[in-house]
């Protein structure tokens, strides 16, 4: 079994709040006893918070303590100020600072699920935390999504989403340079280094594991669509239904991404959602399908004819506009920055295009119904709800402001000329921290503590002497 990734050397959890008199009949109560007649031999619930880098922090708690969450329990905030090491960024005013204060958690309804760690002994369920005054905490960023969604439901807009997600299957075994290498067909000692695109023999090879997160998926209530071989050896691809409960749809897509590590780890394997594991393979992103519809169901992306409504232009040259901005949030850290190269299929350009692969939004075919626009700029490795979040701030932004929306791209997008997009951390720090407009979607307190962390997290890389300068600069310089 992996080891649990919830809590980390610094995060210390306080005792779950005791309730004052007796626990009252509830929406929760009824759903741990639903979920009990279910899974009657549930020992442990593993309760969860999502923090920037979209890692489950949180704690394993005994049966016996599900049910006073109710009243829930309390964790520091400075859990939404760490860095993907789970290191507290005191620069980011969370911390010793105010004090390490602690913030009062709450469950979220309809997410007590089986753990893919164990389905039939442990639950999971994600919390959500509240500030002081009793309002969502506006750094959480479930909290951060949450508020730009509830201000488009505000206006009749009603966005649904799909997530697209990509992996790569690892060898736990190291190559002979000590370098990541795709895991040989089961039973067998044949490694596969071509790429083969949606190749039926890969999915034979790993059928049983796959077979297993289809199974697991089914048992969490995701859904989730088959598995795709992608383009590299032991790439894969997984899509989530399109919803309208757009937190959901984030909910889902982290615990797939869970589901998968820990179905990979039972199979002998690693599992890496990592924006660019491989040199000379292509990274694994996170595309967002998105269409809008009214409050009677119309999807407002498209004319009666099919064609692009002026509702979903004005979303398109938003999205564009404010796509260099949310690069820090598309490609959070240094490594996803290296899926931004020649000849990948990943856009290095703000750009739009019908039907074609190489721009950064695309108009996918579709009919009325389902005329959207996919967002294909994101990494694997991001966190799904600031993704999200980002790219509806752009439609806002889009219908709040009269935009130039450029041509659509014809032919080969990434050899064409376009609204350049950051391709270095710094660069996307320096556009996120100068581009006022996203952070008042994204809310001036998240968006102050997000650079803060990022910034660190990069300082702390950069101070790092890589392998590569060693073998490179050791005799040369």
């Amino acid at each position: 079994m992996q080891a649990i990734d919830l809590i980390t050397k610094n995060l210390e959890v306080d005792s779950f709040v005791t309730p004052g008199e007796e626990t009252r009949s509830s929406a929760f109560q009824d759903e741990v006893t639903q979920y009990l007649e279910r899974q009657p031999l549930t020992q442990h619930v593993d309760v969860l918070l999502t923090d920037l880098n979209g890692s489950f922090r949180g704690k394993r708690i005994p049966l016996s303590a599900l049910r006073k969450l109710e009243k829930g329990c309390y964790f520091p905030a400075s859990v939404f100020a760490m860095d993907i090491l789970g290191n507290v960024v005191e620069e980011a005013g969370l911390g010793q600072e105010l004090g390490e204060p602690d913030r009062i958690c709450l469950p979220v309804p309809g997410t007590l699920t089986p753990s893919a760690a164990d389905p039939d002994h442990i639950g999971q369920l994600l919390l959500t935390m509240l500030d002081e005054d009793g309002t969502p905490f506006d750094v959480e960023p479930r909290n951060v999504l949450n508020h730009i969604w509830q201000t488009l439901r505000q206006r009749g807009l009603f966005p649904v989403v799909a997530v697209e997600l990509e992996f790569y299957l690892l060898d736990r075994q190291r190559d002979a340079e000590g370098a990541l290498q795709p895991p040989c067909t089961p039973g067998t000692q044949d490694r596969n280094t071509q790429s083969q695109c949606y190749s039926l023999d890969n999915l034979d090879h790993f059928a049983d594991v796959l077979s297993d997160i289809d199974r697991l998926a089914h048992i969490q209530g995701l859904p989730a669509d088959g598995a795709v071989a992608e383009s590299s050896p032991g790439q894969f691809e997984i899509n989530l239904h399109h919803t309208d409960n757009i937190l959901a749809a984030c909910d889902h897509a982290l615990a797939l991404k869970r589901l998968v590590r820990l179905v990979a780890e039972n199979h002998d394997m690693d599992a890496t959602f990592m924006a660019k594991p491989y040199d000379e393979y292509a990274g694994s992103g996170m595309h967002i399908h998105v269409s809008m519809l009214d409050d009677n169901g119309k999807n407002l992306f498209s004319t009666p004819e099919g064609e692009d409504s002026a509702l979903m232009k004005r979303a398109l040259a938003g999205m564009i506009a404010l796509m260099p901005a949310s690069m820090a949030v598309l490609a959070p850290n240094i490594n996803a920055f290296r899926r931004f190269q020649p000849g990948m299929y990943v856009p290095v350009q703000a750009s739009w295009g019908h039907n074609n692969r190489t721009v950064a939004l695309r108009v996918p075919c579709s009919d009325t119904k389902n005329h959207r626009v996919e967002y294909r700029v994101a990494g694997a490795d991001a966190n799904p709800y600031l993704v999200v979040a980002a790219v509806l701030a752009g439609v806002l932004y889009g219908l709040d402001n009269i935009l130039p929306l450029p041509e659509p791209v014809t032919g080969n997008g990434l050899e064409q000329e376009g609204i350049p997009l950051p391709i270095r951390q710094s660069d996307a720090l320096y556009e996120f921290e100068q581009q006022g407009e996203l952070q008042k979607y994204l809310g001036e307190r998240f968006s102050r503590v997000y650079h803060s962390c990022k910034s660190d997290e990069l300082l702390q890389f950069e101070r790092r002497v890589t392998e590569t300068e060693i073998d490179w600069m050791l005799r040369s310089a």
